[in-house]
């Protein structure tokens, strides 16, 4: 099974208000059952329900592999047909020397000088090899460019998935199908579609030769060669299907590799090496049996295609034997017609080569057409990020909103209704799963609501361009992440454009100059993989100057001030209550001292809205905001 089609462990408790990851969307790879006609508003694609995929391998489960393929390959097409006559010319070249080495021994036999047949023999080695290695050269270039277009598209595509898609795939599974599965695609077309074509033609060019030295040895040969041939046939589909299992499993490799990785620290902490590295062995052994099984059918195949050659051997020694000792053949012609049997080898075995390369193409083309079959977000027009966004102040309202993330959970937001007014501080407070983290991934249009309406400025979040809702809105996320990269690349993530002054101004203001002062290179430190080298509390306010920088319209602040001391604390609140004067702020806080100066504290409970109002208010009048005031958010009531 894909590793697309489910949830590891790992992918358990992730995602907004401690919910599991994977909800917002069927489980299961859709089948890329054609997409342009699925496609809705705005180039979006419903996810398909994963009880209507067939299952792989069926009919019916797509477009056809092949035709996925060759639409890959039809840009290339010129290119590929002059590498393809090339290469024919140059294996075409080798036909002709059993012929001339018929004449040679003719020239012997006779007392004749055999300098002329020689001689063309030479060349047509010669000529041979030329014609061949410029014709591969083209395929194998060409065959990068396929690799190269297919990984950009995929990479596009997978930037452009929906929120709730990525949830619940596995990175090491997608990591696999940008590189080794996109790798295969070049294999496709030097050993697959080319090879196959050239070695078809080759076999009926060797075919007419035989036919022209002795059409009854060639009755012999055919006879064997197709019995045997019958019986490979067989064996392919089981090619096939190994093929694509090995390719799946080595995508599971990957994914509970990199189910380790993320969280190192977590493994080592707990003690958990020997058991995940069981884990990541158990999965290696899975694909190394999947390998197994398709070296066991491929090396099946290749020993039947090659017994056929040696069996018709045999039978045309015997057969044109007896027939040169009657006198009714020259001893040079069956020589020939031996050679030219011999000469079959290559374009079978070019045959089952290409047949199995073709196999792994069409396995991975149909795993990297997975991908781009899931429901992707419109790509924005041009022009579209770079035009100038406003800074005025958004105000936001949520009317009657309803949300589920598509799964057996109660819903997050069963009617939520609360505004936010231009410019302010509006902070969202209540018990975990509440539904405070899924306002926001509303308002970032992660997931797309289900009832109600939810307006910025007046205008329906659904007619907003994409690009211009999330280039008006910054979010600083509760874990904070920040990229492999130098410190720079992390504060300039969200606005490349931004000046050095403003950098230093948002540096400042975040409490960051004294990191700056410390890293050795300053601004241009790299900060290790995910900010392995900062602390919680720094990349906390790395993430904030990230969102200071982009100037946004409406400010995200998720629990912001979790990891910060009670010195950068105070300062943060500071510059959130001053950033509150110019734009509009909607944080969600657990601490008391982040809410408490907040103009309009909205309180949810169970998916909808219990209260709203200041926190003297709240405090003398909802029993459930002074219970948070007193324990969650820890604070003294006043």
């Amino acid at each position: 099974m894909s590793t697309m089609a489910g949830t590891t462990e790992a992918d358990e408790g992730r995602g907004p208000e401690g919910r599991t990851a994977g909800g917002g969307g069927p489980e299961g790879t859709p089948s890329p059952t054609a997409r342009d006609a699925e496609e809705g508003p705005a180039g979006e694609r419903p996810a398909r329900d994963a009880a209507e995929k067939p299952a792989e391998g069926e009919p019916g489960a797509g477009p056809s592999p092949l035709r996925l393929l060759l639409s890959r390959v039809r840009p290339h097409r010129g290119v590929l047909v002059r590498a393809g006559l090339l290469s024919l010319a140059g294996s075409g070249a080798g036909l002709a020397m059993p012929l001339m080495a018929k004449h040679a021994v003719d020239a012997f036999a006779a007392d004749r000088s055999p300098a002329g047949p020689l001689v063309a023999l030479t060349a047509l080695v010669l000529v041979g090899a030329c014609l061949s290695a410029y014709g591969r050269y083209l395929m194998s270039r060409t065959g990068e460019g396929v690799v190269l277009r297919a990984r950009d598209q995929l990479v596009g595509r997978i930037m452009r998935l929906k929120v709730p898609v990525v949830d619940r795939l596995t990175p090491g599974d997608l990591q696999s199908r940008v590189t080794s599965d996109t790798t295969l695609l070049r294999t496709v077309l030097s050993s697959g579609l080319v090879e196959s074509f050239n070695s078809v033609l080759m076999l009926l060019g060797t075919i007419a030769f035989m036919a022209y030295m002795d059409l009854t040895l060639l009755g012999v040969t055919l006879v064997v060669i197709v019995g045997i041939g019958a019986v490979t046939s067989l064996l392919m589909p089981r090619i096939q299907r190994a093929q694509l299992r090995a390719q799946e499993a080595v995508g599971a490799m990957g994914a509970a590799l990199d189910r380790v990785l993320q969280a190192f620290r977590t493994v080592k902490a707990s003690g958990a090496e020997e058991r995940e590295t069981a884990a990541v062995a158990e999965a290696a052994r899975h694909a190394h049996d999947r390998g197994v099984s398709v070296a066991r059918w491929s090396s099946v195949s290749d020993v039947t295609m090659a017994m056929s050659i040696q069996l018709a051997f045999l039978a045309v020694l015997g057969v044109g034997g007896a027939r040169v000792a009657s006198g009714s053949l020259e001893i040079s012609s069956l020589i020939a017609f031996l050679l030219y049997l011999f000469y079959l080898m290559g374009p079978i075995g070019g045959l089952v080569e290409g047949w199995t390369g073709l196999q792994s193409g069409l396995a991975a083309v149909r795993r990297i057409d997975e991908v781009e079959s899931l429901p992707g977000e419109p790509a924005a027009a041009p022009g579209a990020v770079a035009r100038k966004i406003p800074t005025t102040p958004l105000g936001v309202t949520f009317q009657d909103v309803t949300f589920g993330y598509g799964d057996e959970r109660a819903p997050a937001h069963k009617g939520v209704t609360f505004d936010v007014p231009t410019g302010g501080l509006v902070a969202l407070v209540g018990p975990s799963g509440a539904g405070k983290s899924t306002v926001f991934s509303l308002l970032e249009r992660f997931y797309d609501h289900d009832g109600g309406t939810i307006t910025l400025a007046g205008r329906d979040i659904r007619d907003w361009p994409l690009a211009e809702l999330r280039g008006s809105l910054a979010y600083v996320e509760q874990d904070a992440p920040v990229l492999a990269g130098t410190l720079r690349e992390n504060l300039l993530f969200a606005a490349p454009e931004a000046e050095e002054e403003a950098v230093a101004q948002a540096v400042a203001r975040t409490r960051l100059d004294g990191l700056v002062d410390r890293l050795p290179e300053g601004l241009d430190t790299a900060v290790g993989h995910r900010g392995v080298t900062l602390s919680g509390g720094e990349r906390q306010r790395i993430a904030i100057a990230r969102a200071l920088l982009r100037r946004p319209r409406l400010l995200l602040l998720d629990e912001v001030t979790s990891q910060l001391d009670a010195v950068n604390e105070q300062a943060l609140r500071d510059v959130i209550l001053e950033l509150a004067e110019h734009t509009t702020v909607l944080v969600i806080a657990h601490r008391l001292s982040t809410v408490r100066h907040a103009d309009r504290i909205v309180v949810l409970e169970d998916g909808r809205v219990r209260t709203a109002g200041t926190h003297e208010e709240l405090i003398a009048g909802d029993d459930l905001y002074r219970e948070l005031a007193t324990t969650q958010l820890a604070a003294e009531v006043r």
